[in-house]
């Protein structure tokens, strides 16, 4: 925006009054101004009249040319104080009205082509501009003293708001206002630095907080209490895992004879019981994969197992664990299923064909699922004893890298209570295959061994028994860490364990261990023939028949002894801690 500064702008046409040149007439002339050629001067010169208007009219220039200079030298004192404040980075511009000129102006022509040119300027009126203009100038000062005091006010205002903006922006002035010690710490020497930190007392005072009562029982509870309470668990679920196997081989084959000989002897077909049909079920599943892991070469799958490069032995058995935990779980609902239909077909009075049909159907589903989990724990069993076997620490390998990504894989997860529950019954079930993996080895070595093993075997089961214990341990431990969980409530599972035993009605929602002995009961059959024929005497056919069920029935007494000391152990354990847990209830409240 152009600013005038106050000054009025004085329109002047300074033109003299000549004859207008024409055609073939060489007298005309026409009053010039200065920047003229002179040879139009001399003719101004020659009129004495013109002579004293253009007097007048000088007079009136100076007097203009004054007041244009005092305008002037305003206008550019204003201008000035414009710039420096423009300099403070705030410009105020006020809008200020421009008078026009008044100037008359009468201009007439004549003989439009060539004809005399005259302009008569009033003197008067210009003399009323010129005290106009003096008053405008008056006005104008004014304004500008009052608008120059708003200016500086607002450019004050900004320089200060600077000034607080470049305050709050000094880094070391914010710190020492809300530190006081901060100046210190910013000048101090590296040698008072150090010595301050030698006598400040504790070096990991930033680092650390001081421990409470909970904290202070949180790490006791992880180092002590929760791993006797768990090893008691999964001791206790391992018993118990051991108890359901004996059944299968033991009280289920007496109780198979007993229905038969009630039937034969009995005159009327009598319908049997579930217990009875889910017997005969899990028997035929028995035997189905007991005769076709007679049919399986052991030798030829270890050589295979043995010679090939492409998997690493502990890479194909934690592949084989996978699997096997896939199938018992899944063989627990296919078994779990066949009880059902079994107890449908004892119970139903109508539709005996649908529900027979049932039953078959689950019971070809248990048969596959059996034989497919006893070719898993099988091959499971020949990669440990290649480990076992091997001499180039393949053993100590397998059970890093397995025992290792076991923990990997579950401590730093988020675990509920019943998730934690199911894993520590699973990890039961994993320990009683694992001493069924043990039991295989022992076969192999007693069958096929001939230099001094018994104590390279007691060393490498020790090793694989003591690295599974404290991997459940440190698991354990430290999933209750971080999910917040009480060592009592490892201790309340064992108190649902002890009702599961005791056959008791478990509350809504609890979980139950899930074992199925099925295919571990296949293996160890399969794998303890051929140490029984090993040690047959030779002689006629009858001799050796005699052995085989003198050996049978010695071997059936043995685990028949054991079945019954181990659930006898179970039974009384189980009574003893609900009454301890409900002695303590009793306290409680």
């Amino acid at each position: 925006m152009v600013r005038s500064g106050g000054r009025n702008r004085h329109l002047s046409f300074d033109v003299l009054g000549t004859p207008i040149f024409e055609e073939n007439d060489t007298n005309s002339s026409i009053n010039r101004s200065k920047s003229d050629p002179p040879a139009l001067e001399t003719d101004v010169a020659s009129d004495p009249e013109k002579r004293n208007r253009r007097k007048r009219r000088n007079k009136s220039s100076e007097k203009k040319a004054a007041a244009d200079s005092l305008d002037k030298t305003n206008g550019d004192k204003f201008d000035s104080e414009i710039y420096n404040s423009s300099v403070s980075k705030t410009v105020v511009y006020e809008e200020m009205s421009v008078p026009e000129e008044k100037s008359v102006v009468s201009i007439e022509f004549r003989n439009l082509h060539g004809g005399e040119l005259r302009q008569r300027s009033l003197i008067s009126l210009r003399e009323e501009n010129e005290d106009e203009n003096e008053n405008e100038n008056e006005n104008e000062n004014e304004n500008f003293n009052g608008g120059s005091k708003e200016v500086q006010g607002v450019i004050d205002g900004m320089r200060s708001s600077k000034l607080e903006r470049e305050e709050s922006l000094d880094w070391r002035r914010l710190m020492a206002q809300k530190d006081p010690n901060f100046l210190l710490y910013v000048e101090k020497s590296p040698l008072k630095y150090y010595i301050e930190e030698m006598n400040c007392g504790n070096s990991l005072r930033t680092t650390s907080t001081l421990a409470n009562e909970e904290d202070r029982e949180r790490v006791y509870d992880t180092i002590f209490r929760l791993p006797w309470r768990c090893e008691l668990l999964i001791s206790v679920g391992y018993f118990v895992c051991f108890d359901s196997f004996l059944s299968i081989v033991t009280v289920m084959p007496i109780r198979l004879v007993m229905v038969a000989w009630r039937s034969l002897n009995a005159r009327h077909f009598k319908r049997p019981s579930a217990a009875e049909l889910s017997d005969f079920g899990c028997f035929v599943a028995l035997a189905c994969g007991v005769f076709l892991l007679q049919q399986t070469d052991i030798s030829l799958i270890y050589h295979i197992i043995r010679g090939q490069g492409t998997i690493k032995l502990y890479v194909l058995y934690n592949v084989l664990e996978i699997f096997d935990k896939m199938c018992q779980s899944f063989g627990g609902d296919v078994l779990h299923t066949l009880f059902n239909s079994a107890e449908g077909l004892a119970n139903c009075e109508q539709e005996t064909g649908y529900w027979l049909g049932r039953f078959l159907s689950d019971e070809v589903l248990a048969v596959a699922a059996s034989i497919v989990h006893s070719f898993v724990l099988l091959a499971e069993s020949i990669t440990l004893s290649t480990c076992v076997v091997a001499h180039n620490n393949a053993l100590l390998a397998l059970l890093v890298s397995n025992n290792f990504a076991e923990i990997k894989s579950s401590v730093f997860k988020r675990f509920s209570r019943d998730n934690v529950q199911v894993m520590v019954y699973s990890d039961s079930v994993e320990r009683f295959h694992i001493s069924a993996f043990i039991l295989f080895v022992f076969a192999q070595y007693t069958v096929e061994a001939e230099y001094p093993w018994f104590e390279k075997f007691l060393v490498n089961a020790s090793m694989v028994y003591i690295c599974e214990i404290m991997i459940d341990v440190i698991k354990h431990s430290f999933i209750a860490k971080f999910n917040d969980i009480k060592p009592i409530v490892f201790s309340e599972f064992l108190e649902d364990l002890c009702r599961q035993r005791l056959k008791l009605e478990a509350e809504n929602g609890k979980k139950k261990l899930t074992f199925v002995p099925l295919a571990p009961a296949c293996v160890i059959i399969r794998v303890l023939c051929p140490v029984y024929a090993a040690y047959l005497p030779q002689g006629p056919f009858l001799w050796r028949l005699v052995c085989i069920f003198l050996l049978s029935a010695i071997t059936f007494m043995m685990l028949t002894t054991l079945k019954m000391m181990v659930g006898m152990g179970l039974q009384k354990h189980a009574i003893w801690y609900l009454e301890r847990c409900q002695k303590r209830k009793l306290h409680c409240d």
